[in-house]
């Protein structure tokens, strides 16, 4: 289950190769968000028109990060005839068509959208990397789903703030620190484990492998999490198993970006990319009932 409409259909098997997706990724978003913030000014909506700009302005500064790469590894820039199949669907079109034309859409939506294409992106990678033909295209393409990762993390923040402006705040912002996250974190996944062993027991064939799975994914990371925080166990709400996964998504890159320890960062960044894995596939499976 992922939030990928379809998986790569074959490996990748050259940096050129990697090089030319990443590029036609990048020019695809950018291109999407400009049109979309050509069509909410038409519609009247300045804000989220300047919104959609800034994102199609950050697309195009990524799209120009990996032709720099591609001139520097490869001596030339993109070239669309590397690739070798019709690339994944990662952008949301139609859901944010509908934003652009809506004067009930707010920032918030605007940027849960464009954390979803983000997440998309870094599973693309993810899995173009699980894949890859080659050490060299691996490591390329662990480097992209690693941009992507910071691309998520920036967007989330963004996210939240744009939430709170729009609401209260929260009063997590107010004095959490990265211990007080991953004390959290880390009574989070022993409830998520929880979570999904009791799903599994409602469950079925691969769907209950997959779960039993996750339990135990969740059980071994509240111990590797347990393991650097010094914190007693935080007092969350009751959440359910989408709601409790991504808040484990949002404590991790919070705590990648704000810890001053760089092995401690690291290391969230790790727990992080496992978490949006994790993330994507529950809520696929939601979809598909």
């Amino acid at each position: 289950m992922s939030l990928l409409k379809t998986a790569p259909p074959a490996a990748v098997r050259s940096l050129e190769e990697v090089f030319a997706i990443a590029h036609a990724m990048e020019h695809q978003a950018a291109t999407c968000y400009g049109a979309l913030a050509q069509r909410a000014r038409a519609e009247g909506v300045s804000e989220l028109a300047d919104l959609f700009e800034h994102l199609a302005e950050e697309e195009r500064s990524h799209a120009t990060s990996v032709a720099q790469w591609s001139q520097q590894r490869s001596g030339t820039p993109p070239d669309p005839a590397n690739i070798k199949w019709e690339l994944p669907e990662t952008f949301e079109r139609e859901a944010a068509g509908e934003l652009a034309a809506s004067r009930l859409a707010s920032a918030y939506r605007v940027l849960a959208m464009a954390v979803r294409n983000e997440e998309r992106a870094f599973e693309f990678w993810s899995y173009v990397a699980a894949e890859a033909a080659t050490p060299e295209v691996r490591r390329a393409a662990e480097q992209m789903a690693h941009e992507e990762l910071g691309h998520v993390a920036r967007l989330r923040r963004a996210r939240r703030q744009a939430y709170h402006a729009e609401r209260t705040a929260d009063p997590r912002d107010r004095a959490s620190t990265p211990i007080d996250r991953l004390a959290e974190a880390a009574h989070l996944e022993r409830r998520l484990a929880g979570l999904l062993e009791t799903r599994a027991a409602r469950s079925t064939g691969e769907e209950q492998r997959r779960m039993h799975e996750l339990a135990a994914q969740a059980g071994a990371m509240a111990d590797e999490v347990a393991q650097v925080s010094t914190g007693g166990e935080s007092v969350v709400a009751e959440m359910d198993a989408i709601a409790t996964a991504e808040r484990l998504v949002e404590d991790y890159l919070d705590v990648a970006d704000l810890a001053r320890d760089e092995t401690i960062a690291l290391q969230a960044q790790s727990l992080a990319r496992r978490a949006i894995l994790r993330l994507t596939w529950l809520r696929g499976l939601e979809a598909e009932r």
